[in-house]
C-alpha cells in the first residue's frame, strides 16, 4: 500500500507517460501529461495570493479540462479542494461553503450565468485566471518543472506537508435524504480505491475514461480527478451528463473505453449514440440505482459491451463492491473489492447473521472515510472501531456477491411490517417494460397503519392501465401492492445531478 500523496502521485505520473494524453473535453481542449502539470504549475501561481490564507478551498466548475486542472493545482499547493455541488439550492450551497469556512470560490464563468448561481462569498472566474501567462510566468513554469524530484517541486509549491492520511477533499452528501454533510476523504483512501476498481478491470494508461459524473460526485473525483493521476489514463470530459449529442461525437473522437454512468445516463446513450461511437468501449460501470435486466441487455446489443453493476458509497471513496468481466453475478452488484472486509447484521440487534440473510451491511477497509466534517457525533453513529454502517440491507451470498435489498431508510413500515420501496419500484418498472424509470415509490405518514405507500409515476393513462392490471398478480406480498388511488402522475420524476433519484422531492411531491 503506498504512502505516497495524490499530488505526489500526480508529479510522477505526468513526468513518467508526460507525451500521453491526460485530458479533453468538448470545449476542443486537449493536452498531454506533461503540459497538464506545466499548466497546472502555472495556476498555482495566480491562485497563490487568492488561496493564500485557505486550508480548504472553494471549486465550482463542471467536468472539464480546466475543471481537472484546477483541482490538481489545488492539490499541488497542498489545498483540500471542496468541489461544490451547483445542483443543490442556494441554501446547500451556502451551507457547504460555511462548513469548510470558505471565503474565496473559482467558478465557471458560463456555469454561474446558466444556473443564475449567487454566492455569498469572493468569486473568481476560472476564463480570467487561465488567461495567456506573462513572460515572467512562462519563465518561473520553466524553472520549477525542472525540479528534479516531486517532493522539491512540491515543497516550492506548498504541497509537500501532507501526508497520505491527511485530508484531500470534502465531498458533500447530495442531500438527497437531509442536509448535505461534508466527506472527508484522505489520500489514502483515494488512491487505493482506483488501485481497488483497477484490481478488478485494470485501469491502464491506454484507456480512455468518459468524465461525465460531476467532480463534486464522490465516483466523479475518484475515478477522473484521481485515477488519471494514480493510474495514468485518459479523461475525455462533458459536463452534461446526459448531452448524449456531445457525448456520441466526444467518445467517438477520442476512443473512449471506460464509462462510468447510472442507469439513466445509459438510457440517454441507448437512445442518441450510435454503436460507431462507442466502437472502442470495453467496460460500463453503472451504479446510484439498481441496474433493470431489459436496459443491460438493450445496451450490450447496440453496442457490444454488457454494463457491469458496481456499489459503493461516498464515506468509501466510493467504491465498495464491482462485478468483473468474468466474475459477472446479473442482478448482483458484485464482490467486494480488495482489502475490504463485510459484514451483515440485524439491524436492531447488531449481531451477525449467517450467509444468505439479509441484513444491515457495515464494510471495512482503507476506503472508509475519516469522518463527516464538524460531525463528530453523526461519524460516531455511522462509523466504529473502523467498521462503516452503510445504511443497506443486503445479502451475502456463497460466493461472495452482495445482493442489495434497499436502503433502511426506502422501506416503509406498515402495520409492523418492513416494506421495501425499491422491490416495489423494479417489479412496476419491469411490467412497464420501458427502457426508462416510470415509477418511483415513497411513504408518507398514515394515522392508521404508521406510514402509506406513494407511486409517483410518468405513464400514460393507456401504459397506468396495463400496469396495474398485470401488478395485481405480480409475485410479490399484497401488502407490497399500493392500491390504484395510491398513484400519482408527474411531468417527470425529480433527480439530483448525480443521476440519483432524489428521494426529498419524492416525499415532497407526495406530501404535497
Amino acid at each position: 500500500m503506498s504512502d505516497d500523496t495524490l499530488q505526489e502521485t500526480l508529479i510522477q505520473t505526468c513526468r513518467r507517460f508526460s507525451d500521453q494524453l491526460a485530458m479533453a473535453d468538448s470545449s476542443g481542449a486537449k493536452v498531454t501529461f506533461g503540459e497538464a502539470l506545466a499548466k497546472c504549475i502555472f495556476l498555482t501561481g495566480r491562485l497563490r495570493s487568492i488561496w493564500s490564507d485557505q486550508e480548504k478551498v472553494g471549486i465550482l466548475v463542471p467536468p472539464s479540462v480546466g475543471g481537472a486542472l484546477l483541482n490538481w493545482a489545488a492539490l499541488l499547493m497542498g489545498k483540500i479542494p471542496v468541489n461544490l455541488n451547483y445542483t443543490l439550492s442556494q441554501v446547500g450551497i451556502t451551507s457547504c461553503i460555511e462548513q469548510c469556512g470558505i471565503t474565496d470560490v473559482v467558478v465557471s464563468g458560463k456555469l454561474m450565468k446558466r444556473l443564475k448561481l449567487e454566492i455569498p462569498v469572493r468569486v473568481h472566474l476560472l476564463e480570467d485566471l487561465s488567461k495567456k501567462p506573462s513572460l515572467m510566468e512562462k519563465l518561473r513554469v520553466g524553472l520549477l518543472e525542472k525540479c528534479t524530484s516531486a517532493n522539491g517541486l512540491l515543497k516550492l509549491l506548498g504541497g509537500s506537508q501532507s501526508g497520505s492520511d491527511d485530508l484531500a477533499t470534502i465531498i458533500f452528501s447530495s442531500g438527497s435524504t437531509g442536509q448535505p454533510k461534508g466527506v472527508m476523504l484522505s489520500h489514502r483512501n483515494l488512491i487505493c480505491n482506483v488501485e481497488q476498481v483497477s484490481g478488478v478491470h485494470s485501469l491502464v494508461q491506454s484507456d480512455r475514461m468518459l468524465g461525465v459524473l460531476p467532480f463534486f460526485h464522490s465516483f466523479g473525483f475518484m475515478a477522473t480527478i484521481a485515477g488519471p493521476a494514480v493510474a495514468g489514463f485518459g479523461c475525455a470530459y462533458h459536463f452534461n451528463p446526459m448531452e448524449a449529442k456531445v457525448i456520441g461525437p466526444l467518445s467517438e473522437k477520442h476512443g473512449v473505453t471506460i464509462m462510468i454512468a447510472t442507469p439513466t445516463f445509459l438510457q440517454f446513450y441507448l437512445r442518441g449514440l450510435k454503436p460507431e461511437q462507442l466502437k472502442n468501449l470495453r467496460l460500463v460501470v453503472v451504479g446510484a440505482e439498481k441496474l433493470p435486466k431489459h436496459l443491460a441487455d438493450a445496451f450490450e446489443k447496440k453496442f457490444q459491451c454488457r454494463p457491469l453493476e458496481g456499489y459503493g458509497s461516498t464515506e468509501c471513496s466510493p467504491g465498495v463492491a464491482l462485478n468483473g468481466l468474468e466474475t459477472n453475478q446479473s442482478g448482483s452488484v458484485g464482490s467486494l473489492l480488495h482489502d475490504m472486509e463485510a459484514k451483515v447484521v440485524n439491524p436492531d440487534s447488531g449481531i451477525e447473521l449467517p450467509i444468505g440473510e439479509a441484513g444491515l451491511l457495515k464494510v471495512k477497509g482503507p476506503n472508509v472515510m475519516l469522518g463527516y466534517l464538524g460531525m463528530p457525533d453523526k461519524t460516531a453513529e455511522v462509523l466504529q472501531n473502523g467498521w462503516y454502517d452503510t445504511g443497506d440491507i443486503v445479502r451475502l451470498d456463497e460466493e461472495g456477491f452482495l445482493w442489495i435489498e434497499g436502503r433502511l431508510s426506502r422501506f416503509s413500515k406498515i402495520g409492523g411490517e418492513m416494506v421495501p420501496h425499491g422491490n416495489i419500484e423494479e417489479t412496476l418498472n419491469e411490467l412497464a417494460n420501458q427502457n426508462e424509470q416510470i415509477f418511483a415509490v415513497t411513504g408518507v405518514p398514515d394515522e392508521k397503519k404508521g406510514e402509506r405507500l406513494v407511486v409517483i409515476h410518468t405513464a400514460n393513462e393507456e401504459l397506468l392501465d396495463e400496469v396495474l392490471k398485470k401488478f395485481s398478480d405480480a409475485p410479490i406480498p399484497n401488502l407490497w401492492k399500493p392500491k390504484p388511488g395510491q398513484f400519482l402522475s408527474v411531468p417527470k420524476l425529480p433527480y439530483l445531478g448525480t443521476g440519483k433519484l432524489d428521494l426529498k422531492g419524492l416525499q415532497q411531491i407526495a406530501e404535497s
